[in-house]
């Protein structure tokens, strides 16, 4: 053999060892991951049993639903057997969403988690309120402090400046601490004008009070 066809040998050689060792390791990985999903297809149907086991005895013991009522179809056993046709893959998609399904049952049943979002209003209630309280606390102060004859001065101009003072103080806050969330933040305007009037109101409505019964 001569050296020519010996050096096509062994490139032969050479490139028939790489593709066998692609090969190997092209299955090694398929491996490493099926077992992998093997795994996190175990894991999920343990979560799964311990999200439905308090759920049914729920429905049994405290709604009275009868056993009979609760075991599946014969339709809905198709529907499973197809969702997990696709191999440990397909099993781990479909207790994922039997998970996501028993997390809205529970939300549907207890009502949101402690974790649900708030409602912009109720959330900006918090940063408007404080501001409203010290618009009243100031007010009550200026009212025992201030001398009765210049009284309806300083009425009108806290009256007229707090509040709007309280509102800009209370929209640049939430700008500060929910701006970073992405997108507009809903300031709900109405919610905070009304918060940061209600001061006032009380404040006429306690000095009117306080004037009757002298």
């Amino acid at each position: 053999m001569s050296d020519e066809q010996t050096s096509d040998a062994w490139a032969d050689y050479l490139a028939a060892a790489q593709r066998l060792d692609a090969v190997r390791r092209a299955a090694s990985t398929a491996a490493g991951e099926q077992a992998a999903t093997v795994q996190a297809a175990h894991q999920e149907l343990i979560g799964v049993r311990a999200r439905l086991a308090p759920q049914h005895a729920r429905l049994v013991q405290d709604l009275r639903v009868p056993e009979v009522d609760l075991a599946p179809q014969a339709a809905e056993q198709v529907l499973a057997a197809q969702a997990v046709a696709g191999g440990p893959a397909g099993a781990l998609a479909a207790l994922r969403q039997a998970r996501a399904t028993a997390d809205a049952a529970d939300a549907a049943l207890l009502g949101p988690g402690p974790d649900a979002p708030w409602r912009p209003w109720a959330r900006n209630l918090l940063v408007y309120g404080p501001f409203a309280a010290a618009v009243l606390l100031v007010q009550i102060v200026l009212y025992l402090v201030a001398p009765s004859g210049s009284l309806p001065t300083y009425a009108l101009l806290c009256g007229l400046s707090m509040p709007v003072l309280a509102f800009a103080l209370g929209w640049v806050t939430l700008g500060f601490v929910y701006g970073g969330e992405g997108g507009k933040v809903d300031r709900t305007p109405l919610v905070g004008a009304v918060t940061c009037l209600t001061p006032v109101l009380l404040t006429c409505m306690g000095v009117g009070l306080l004037a009757f019964f002298r």
